[in-house]
């Protein structure tokens, strides 16, 4: 958990310092955390790249692979349906549309904002977000005690970018090529199964 505190500490000082403006016009006025997840993604590349058991991996899982995804699909789609039966604030099918985000919330809250209402934008936004920041802290509970495709299935579309060093941290860089798939295929998936539930 020592890494996930961290993680969570920084994400805290990075809120303080955007929110009080501690940093100089051109941090504010510039995202740089896209640079930022390149980097991850080049260390990251290296990890997989040198890891040999990486491609034993996927040759022993071979068409199984497309499990992971449809899994995560259908995983979320019941968490949202028990969350939407549970409360009367949204419906069924609002449910189901910010669950089809799987954690890729700049996408999904954008196409649910020009769709629905920029109200169920927000809620997508703020509930995909949440969806990263639960896979960032607690990946390392996660794998312990469900297993290594847990985290991979918290992070959903995060998997093959921001939550990837975290997951390939505590499951190892073997399955890290699992993660990217997953995550891949989410990704793709999200515009068009929002489309289709809205």
């Amino acid at each position: 958990m020592k890494g996930s505190i961290i993680i969570l500490l920084f994400f805290i000082l990075g809120l303080l310092a955007g929110i009080y403006q501690l940093l100089p016009d051109h941090f504010l006025k510039n995202d740089y955390s896209l640079y930022a997840l390149y980097l991850l993604m080049f260390l990251v590349g290296i990890g997989i790249g040198s890891n040999k058991k990486s491609l034993q991996v996927i040759k022993q899982i071979n068409f199984k692979i497309l499990l992971v995804p449809f899994s995560v699909i259908t995983g979320t789609y019941i968490g949202v349906s028990i969350f939407a039966l549970l409360q009367n604030q949204l419906n069924l099918v609002e449910s189901l549309a910010i669950g089809s985000g799987f954690g890729y919330y700049s996408l999904s809250s954008v196409l649910i904002s020009e769709v629905a209402s920029d109200m169920l934008g927000v809620i997508a936004l703020l509930s995909n977000i949440t969806r990263e920041i639960i896979t960032l802290l607690l990946t390392p509970l996660f794998a312990r005690y469900f297993g290594k495709l847990a985290p991979i299935s918290s992070g959903g579309a995060t998997a093959m970018d921001t939550t990837l060093p975290i997951i390939t941290k505590y499951i190892g860089s073997d399955y890290a090529i699992i993660s990217v798939f997953s995550g891949i295929v989410l990704t793709i998936l999200v515009p068009f199964l929002i489309a289709i539930i809205l």
